[in-house]
């Protein structure tokens, strides 16, 4: 209490004359006179000014939850818009199942897939083996052969996972290459090189024939197991040609950004094991097959 005696007998007379000019401003505000008026209009904008500094602090320090807010409503929009995106429309009246006389078309799913949503937390572009960190794991549903993507492109594959967290091979990366085509249909393969740009992929063995422009989007292809078909891989940004065959190379500039690359999708395709399975049992009998002499 002596303290507050003391400063207060030290800074008197500020005080005092803090407070007449508090006084005096508050009658100057209260009259209509043209400084009560601008005195008004000052102390708006101060306030306003404060008022948009906290929202802007209390915004940043919500981007988080609004992230977080957005990825699970992209996910849900995913996995609904997945369930339309791989269903074949086929005309076949051999399948035995209850119809009416106007029904003659029969949908066979193909594939299904569930999104899962990820933070990355580590993340190479500059080695020979790219690879990518996020913080899910198998107490999260993750599994091994998984598909990462961007919210723009392909990313990578799930190579290994652990409770909390799993690692996945980088399409960066000169140990993976993956199924791809061109808008009219073409197929070939798109694969990264050793030593080169982070923002370049490359695609090879186009036909000569075939006609390729600046700024084509190519697209993944139904053939992968890992990826679902139609999702963006990238852009032609340069076109060469071999002179021994004449086919084309494609560089690429990836969709997604992977120097940037903040958040992704792990992608489950629930039939992959069963097609797998059905291949490689097709694969072993076909090499025990002997051709008739």
């Amino acid at each position: 209490m002596r303290v507050i005696i003391s400063l207060i007998q030290k800074f008197f007379n500020l005080i005092l004359f803090v407070g007449i000019e508090i006084v005096c401003m508050l009658m100057i505000a209260k009259t209509n006179t043209l400084q009560g008026n601008d005195l008004m209009n000052s102390a708006n904008l101060g306030i306003a000014f404060w008022y948009k500094k906290q929202t802007g602090v209390s915004t940043y320090f919500g981007l988080r939850q609004m992230n977080d807010s957005l990825l699970n409503e992209n996910t849900r929009l995913r996995q609904q818009l997945a369930k339309y995106s791989e269903i074949d429309i086929l005309n076949n009246n051999a399948v035995t199942r209850s119809y009416t006389l106007n029904d003659s078309v029969h949908s066979v799913q193909y594939a299904h897939y569930t999104y899962y949503q990820a933070r990355v937390v580590n993340n190479s572009v500059n080695s020979a083996s790219n690879f990518i960190t996020i913080n899910r794991g198998y107490k999260d549903g993750i599994e091994k052969n998984m598909a990462v993507i961007s919210s723009n492109g392909i990313a990578g594959r799930i190579t290994n996972v652990s409770a909390h967290f799993a690692t996945a091979l980088s399409i960066l990366n000169n140990k993976q290459s993956l199924s791809a085509k061109l808008k009219n249909g073409t197929s070939s393969f798109v694969y990264w090189e050793e030593g080169a740009s982070p923002d370049e992929l490359f695609m090879k063995g186009i036909p000569p024939d075939i006609v390729v422009k600046l700024g084509d989007t190519v697209f993944t292809t139904s053939y992968s197991t890992l990826f679902p078909a139609d999702m963006i891989v990238g852009t032609v940004q340069k076109i060469f040609k071999l002179k021994k065959d004449n086919s084309q190379i494609l560089h690429l500039k990836p969709a997604t950004n992977f120097r940037n690359m903040q958040y992704v999708y792990v992608i489950k395709n629930d039939y992959m094991e069963e097609r797998r399975k059905l291949e490689d049992t097709t694969k072993k009998q076909l090499q025990t097959v002997h051709p008739p002499k």
